[in-house]
C-alpha cells in the first residue's frame, strides 16, 4: 500500500468499540484501517455485561451465532443490605427481550474480542495494524495526517492518511487532547479493587449478580461465564491500595465466599470508577467513540454497551458521508444523539453507586429502613430517546424500534437488509400511489417490509409507516403517504 494511500476511515484502538466500528464500517464498503498500540488482544477478563440492544448489534453484524455458545443470560442483579434485606432487583434476563434476545448477558471479554477481530477477516477493505501507536494527529482540508510508531523494537515511523480519524483509544485518549474541550465530571471517583477467579473446585456462590451494600465493605459478586467468577471490592479509607493486591490479602477479602483451595486467582486490579463525559465528540475530521468520550461507573453493566452503540450509531452516518449521500453536518448529529443518551445511563449507573457505596452507618441505616418502608424496587433496563438528531423528534421517533419475530419465525432484522434504512409499513399500496413519498424513501434507499406481526407494534406508535435507521433507531413516523412526503430527511443530511 502507498504511503500516500487515502483511508476513507482510520480507527485508534481496537477494543470492543473500535473492533465493532471496524465491521460496521467493513460491512458498508469502506476502507477503514485500524491501528493498535498492542500486539494482540488482551487474553484477560474486564467487561463482562451486555444486553440485548448490544447482542442485535451483534446480530445485525452476522456474529449472533458465532458469539451464542461464548455468553450466559444473566440471572439477574440483586443490591442486598448487610443484613441480607433485598432493596433492589433486576429480575433474570428474559429469553427474548424487546430486542429479540436476552434482555441481559454475561460475557468473557477476550471470547468476544477475538471473535470480532477474526471477523474483521471476511472485509478485504478492512486492515488491521497491530503493534502500532498514534504519536500526533494533523487536520488538513481534506484529510487528516496520523503520524503513527511501531511499538516492536524497530520502532519505525510513518505517516497515515484517512478522511476521518474515530478515537476508540480509550480514557487517555489522544484524539480527544486533539478536539479539546473540557470533560464534564459528573462526580463519582471511587476506587475499587476487582479480582478475578476460576473455580477449581463445587462452592456454593450466588447465581445472580449481587451488590452488598455494607457500609463497613461495599462488594459485588459476579457469576460470570463457566468457572469463572469475579469480586469488585471497594478500596476504604485507610487501605494501603497496593497492598490489597498481595495474594494473601486478596484471599482474605474473599474469605467471606471462597477459600484459596477453591479457585484459582486469574486477575486483580485496582481500578478508579468515574463518571466523565467530552463535551466535544467532534472537531472537523476527527470523532470520538467509546471510552476516550465518556467513562460509565460498572453498577448497570453499561460502560461497554454504551461504547457498542456509539459504533451502530456513527457507523452509518460515516459510510453515508464518505459514499456522498449526505452531508457532513450529518456527522453532527451523532454527539447530539448520543451525549445525552449515554448521560442518562451514568447518572442512572451514579444513583445505583450511591445506594452501594454508602460507608456512614448511619446514613446506611436510614436507606435500609427506606427500603423496608417502600419494599424491593425493580431495576428495569434502559432504553431512553436520542438527543436531537437524524430522526423527527415526535411521538417514538429517536427511540430504538423493537424486534418482534415475524409470521414466518424470523427476527424482524434478519427480513430486512443490513444497514440500510427500513421502512415498516401496514399501507405499502398508498405510498406506491405517491411520487413524492417514492421519491423520500428512493433518496434513502429503503428497503419496505409488511408482515402481520407488525401491525400490533404499528398500532402501540399510532403510526400507519415507521422509517427504522441502519441503527434500527424509529427515524420518523407516518400515517399516510403525504406525511412520508414530508420527512425532514433535508435536515438529516441528505438531499432530494
Amino acid at each position: 500500500m502507498s504511503r500516500d494511500h487515502l483511508h476513507d476511515v482510520l480507527i485508534i484502538g481496537l477494543g470492543p468499540t473500535g473492533a465493532t466500528l471496524a465491521n460496521l464500517l467493513g460491512a458498508m464498503g469502506l476502507d477503514t484501517v485500524v491501528i493498535d498500540r498492542e500486539p494482540g488482544f488482551l487474553d484477560l477478563p474486564r467487561a463482562v455485561h451486555f444486553d440485548g440492544e448490544v447482542m442485535r448489534v451483534f446480530q445485525n453484524m452476522g456474529l449472533a451465532a458465532a458469539l451464542e455458545p461464548h455468553l450466559r443470560p444473566s440471572s439477574g442483579m440483586q443490591y442486598v443490605n448487610a443484613q441480607g434485606l433485598l432493596m433492589l432487583e433486576r429480575k433474570p434476563a428474559t429469553t427474548q427481550g424487546p430486542q429479540g434476545w436476552a434482555t441481559n448477558y454475561l460475557f468473557h471479554q477476550p471470547d468476544l474480542e477475538g471473535a470480532l477481530r477474526r471477523a474483521l477477516d471476511r472485509f478485504g477493505c478492512v486492515t488491521v495494524r497491530n503493534s502500532v501507536e498514534a504519536l500526533g494527529v494533523t487536520q488538513q482540508a481534506d484529510h487528516v495526517a496520523v503520524r503513527v510508531r511501531s511499538t516492536l523494537p524497530t520502532g519505525t515511523e510513518e505517516t497515515l492518511r484517512a478522511r476521518w480519524v474515530v478515537g476508540c483509544d480509550g480514557a487517555r485518549s489522544i484524539v480527544r487532547e486533539m478536539i479539546g474541550g473540557p470533560l464534564h465530571d459528573l462526580g463519582l471517583h471511587q476506587e475499587w479493587l476487582v479480582v478475578d477467579v476460576e473455580l477449581t473446585g463445587d462452592v456454593a456462590l450466588p447465581q445472580p449478580t449481587v451488590q452488598y451494600c455494607d457500609p463497613a465493605r461495599p462488594a459485588t459478586f459476579v457469576n460470570v461465564t463457566g468457572r469463572r467468577r469475579r469480586w469488585e471490592i471497594m478500596v476504604m479509607p485507610g487501605d494501603t491500595p497496593q497492598a490489597l493486591l498481595e495474594p494473601a490479602n486478596l484471599w482474605t477479602l474473599l474469605a467471606r465466599w471462597i477459600r484459596p483451595d477453591q479457585a484459582r486467582l486469574v486477575r486483580s486490579a485496582l481500578y478508579t470508577f468515574h463518571s466523565l463525559i467530552a463535551s466535544r465528540w467532534r472537531a472537523g475530521r476527527l470523532l470520538l467513540a467509546g471510552d476516550s468520550a465518556h467513562q460509565t461507573p460498572p453498577f448497570l453493566g453499561q460502560g461497554m454497551c454504551a461504547g457498542i452503540r456509539d459504533a451502530a450509531n456513527l457507523a452509518w452516518k460515516l459510510a453515508a458521508v464518505v459514499r456522498g449521500e449526505a452531508a457532513e453536518f450529518m456527522l453532527d448529529s451523532y454527539e447530539s444523539e448520543r451525549l445525552p443518551h449515554v448521560r442518562e445511563f451514568i447518572e442512572t449507573a451514579m444513583r445505583l453507586g450511591e445506594i452501594i457505596q454508602t460507608t456512614d452507618p448511619a446514613v446506611a441505616a436510614q436507606r435500609d429502613q427506606r427500603f423496608a418502608r417502600e419494599g424491593t424496587t425493580e431495576i428495569v433496563n434502559l432504553s431512553p430517546t436520542l438527543g436531537p438528531g437524524a430522526h423527527t423528534g415526535h411521538a417514538s421517533a429517536g427511540a430504538l424500534a423493537s424486534q418482534p419475530r415475524l409470521a414466518d419465525g424470523r427476527l424482524l432484522d434478519d427480513a430486512l437488509v443490513a444497514h440500510r434504512f427500513a421502512l415498516l409499513t401496514a399501507a405499502p399500496e398508498a405510498l406506491q400511489a405517491s411520487p413524492d413519498a417514492r421519491a423520500v424513501l428512493a433518496r434513502l434507499n429503503v428497503y419496505q417490509l409488511s408482515d402481520p406481526a407488525l401491525g400490533s407494534w404499528l398500532q402501540s406508535l399510532g403510526a400507519q409507516h415507521a422509517l427504522l435507521r441502519p441503527d434500527r433507531y424509529v427515524a420518523a413516523l407516518a400515517n399516510s403517504a403525504a406525511e412520508v412526503a414530508s420527512w425532514p430527511i433535508i435536515g438529516w443530511g441528505y438531499s432530494l
